[in-house]
């Protein structure tokens, strides 16, 4: 007969592991979804490269069990010659526990890490309902860097009431 360990606690920090800040993701989730695809079967034929528009948002808030629910907004709009070749938006979600973050970290957490995280998840559902639309190549989203989008929002807020004359 052998000794045999109990089992350690899913949840429990491992001996010698760095305690520090971090985030478990609970659940991901598409609350919105839209692929159109209007000048079928002709958009499908077009020469050259189409125009790309992309636009993407983060918002992020508490709940009351003191968890974070982060949202990502994607819209992709391409055009060419014939007019709208196809259009994505996709809202895609996640459910985020947080651990050991100071509260000036947590914004940033939240609109940086955890977008960064969910990010590969809606670009593969982009490239798939482009793919199903019909569109060889997939379109691919390039990786997106949420510190500087996070830094650029950052910096509209604080010059946005100086701008508009208000004190």
């Amino acid at each position: 007969m052998t000794d045999a360990a109990p089992p350690a606690d899913a949840n429990a920090p491992l001996e010698g592991a760095p305690q520090g800040p971090g985030f478990r993701i609970l659940a991901q989730y598409v609350r919105d979804f839209s692929f159109e695809n209007p000048k079928a079967p002709d958009s499908l034929r077009i020469e050259g490269k189409p125009q790309i528009d992309l636009g993407v948002e983060m918002n992020a808030q508490g709940r009351k069990d003191g968890l974070f629910e982060v949202e990502l907004r994607l819209s992709v709009r391409a055009t060419g010659d014939i007019g709208a070749v196809f259009n994505v938006e996709l809202l895609y979600g996640g459910l985020f526990a947080l651990s050991g973050v100071a509260e000036q970290d947590i914004e940033p957490m939240l609109l940086i890490e955890c977008p960064r995280y969910l990010f590969p998840f809606a670009r593969e559902i982009i490239a798939r309902a482009t793919s199903d639309g019909g569109f060889y190549p997939p379109f691919m989203l390039d990786p997106i860097d949420f510190a500087s989008i996070y830094v650029q929002r950052q910096q509209q807020i604080a010059r946005g009431p100086a701008e508009t004359g208000q004190a």
